[in-house]
């Protein structure tokens, strides 16, 4: 049975990176979620995908230009506001995993700070899709564990997952095929599909033996495994 993740909480359902949506998808019973973190410019750590804060709410501007209490003011859909990673971990804490990508520049530091201070680096993957950078995270903590994104990964990009004892890869399912599984999984590297939102797309991964799902649409994806356990 594939692992579910639930991409930033379940954003096809809920406002994405809203504690609402991760709330949600804990409900739902995903093994993870995952969520994306920024520096406002008082330094904050701010769980929102985009670098502005123009796709998702009600105003405008760079994350890293504006003060926390200011973005804690906007409307990050359906009245719910922008929150922070600590809050995040707090949710979900003994709950579910966490996928936590590396956004902001220079976020590093600050976000493992923030897990350590929780006690909680064996329930938090950072990902990202700069190589770069994860090689920065693994120098802070050889416990730290660290994912890596990769649209649609060469052999060198494995072998430098693998150099950096990433635990697993995600990739974009639509550049997925079978050669493609058999090559991560073979090189002892957990395999991640993102985001197959619709059935079809779901059950095709399934099909193509990732061991997990990243989706925007988990309730789809958890109603189907559920009825496949239930007719075992």
């Amino acid at each position: 049975m594939v692992y579910v993740v639930g991409h930033r909480g379940a954003a096809g359902v809920l406002p994405e990176n809203t504690l609402a949506g991760f709330r949600y998808a804990i409900e739902l019973g995903v093994d993870y979620v995952e969520c994306d973190v920024h520096l406002s410019r008082d330094g904050q750590l701010v769980v929102m995908h985009d670098a502005t804060v123009d796709r998702t709410t009600d105003a405008t501007g760079a994350i890293c230009d504006l003060d926390f209490d200011r973005i804690r003011a906007l409307d990050a859909g359906k009245g719910a506001q922008v929150p922070t990673l600590d809050e995040v971990l707090a949710l979900v804490q003994g709950q579910v995993k966490l996928l936590c990508e590396l956004k902001g520049e220079g976020v590093e530091n600050a976000t493992i700070d923030a897990v350590k201070a929780r006690g909680m680096t064996s329930e938090v993957y950072f990902t990202c899709f700069n190589m770069d950078r994860l090689e920065a995270v693994r120098r802070l903590g050889d416990d730290l564990l660290i994912g890596a994104i990769l649209p649609d990964p060469e052999e060198k990009d494995i072998a430098r997952a693998l150099e950096l004892g990433a635990a697993g890869i995600g990739i974009q399912y639509r550049n997925l095929c079978l050669r493609q599984v058999e090559r991560v999984l073979d090189a002892g590297l957990d395999l991640r599909a993102w985001n197959p939102d619709t059935l079809p797309e779901q059950r095709a991964m399934i099909a193509l033996g990732v061991k997990g799902i990243s989706s925007n649409r988990p309730d789809i994806l958890l109603d189907y495994l559920n009825k496949q356990k239930a007719d075992a």
